[in-house]
């Protein structure tokens, strides 16, 4: 029996490339059904993450053209993740496999093709790896190798260059709804359930319309989320780099005393003005870390919802 496929596309302001890519993800969809790789009740699901443009008018209005695309929007705008994960969970009960993708067209839907080979080889997730980042600026290809290897090098469990482009099966997502974290970092979260799993290298084209929506402020705040989600790695080195600075700071002290004894002390305004700053500049840093910590058990304990869902294209118990 061949496998339902839904492919998962958040969107948030994509009324200029949604036109454009829409169709793509569709005859990529009718493709991998005429190559009878999977089922042709396979869907295209598209999340809307709170659009302020016509990006919902556009899905409601593909979804009445092809039966083959459905849609779900958002309340509000919740970010990227919430988006994609809504997106999972909405499908999880709906078919045998899942591709999130992003709506822009960078990635390449051709290597979907690869990732359903390898799961019916039997591996249950299937991660999109660039194969090279040469669409990139300097800037963004530096900052962007460089978050990955900080995540790593901090604890987090990543897979290099990347992104949200992945398979993941129904089983997989069964054992994913039952990670409750508010804070979302699905690049860090998916290889912690385990099961089989491979990589598919694939080369990123430049974005076909619109402008993106992840800034370098958005990238950041996703590298802050990655760490401290998956990882208490900098609460030690905070620790570490305490124990460090106390130690110096006590041979300080003796020195201090020792010359004091010898009647060599001289006034040190300067070396007392750097070592306070010093010090108050390390205690500073570390109390917003671990106040990073604090926000985040914060907003956990809350246990708000991740996403809520307002409008659906279809009735779901009919899909």
């Amino acid at each position: 029996m061949l496998p339902r496929l839904y492919i998962v596309i958040p969107c948030y302001n994509e009324q200029e490339v949604l036109p454009i890519t829409g169709p793509m993800f569709l005859d990529k969809l009718r493709s991998l059904i005429e190559k009878g790789k999977v089922s042709s009740d396979s869907r295209v699901l598209f999340v809307n993450d709170g659009s302020k443009d016509k990006t919902w008018d556009i899905i409601t209005k593909l979804s009445k053209q092809d039966e083959h695309y459905i849609g779900i929007s958002q309340s509000r705008n919740r970010g990227h993740q919430n988006a994609v994960l809504a997106g999972l969970m909405e499908a999880k009960d709906c078919c045998d496999i899942t591709i999130s993708i992003d709506c822009d067209g960078q990635d390449d839907i051709n290597a979907m093709d690869a990732m359903v080979d390898a799961y019916l080889d039997g591996c249950e997730v299937v991660y999109g790896v660039r194969s090279n980042r040469e669409s990139d600026t300097f800037f963004k290809r530096f900052t962007a190798q460089a978050f990955y290897k900080f995540l790593s090098a901090m604890g987090a469990e990543v897979v290099y260059n990347h992104a949200d482009y992945r398979l993941i099966s129904a089983r997989v997502l069964k054992e994913f709804a039952n990670f409750k974290e508010v804070n979302l970092f699905l690049r860090g979260l998916v290889p912690l359930v385990g099961f089989k799993s491979t990589t598919v290298s694939y080369e990123r084209a430049e974005r076909i319309a619109g402008e993106s929506h992840y800034p370098l402020k958005k990238m950041l705040a996703l590298a802050a989320d990655g760490i401290t989600s998956l990882s208490v790695k900098p609460l030690r080195l905070i620790t570490g780099f305490g124990v460090i600075v106390a130690l110096i700071s006590f041979i300080g002290v003796i020195w201090a005393l020792v010359t004091a004894l010898r009647g060599n002390s001289v006034p040190g305004w300067a070396s007392m003005t750097c070592i306070v700053c010093f010090v108050g500049g390390v205690q500073l840093i570390s109390l917003g870390i671990i106040g990073e910590y604090i926000g985040k058990i914060y907003m956990e304990t809350k246990a708000r919802p991740r996403y809520i869902i307002s409008e659906r294209t279809w009735e779901k118990d009919d899909k």
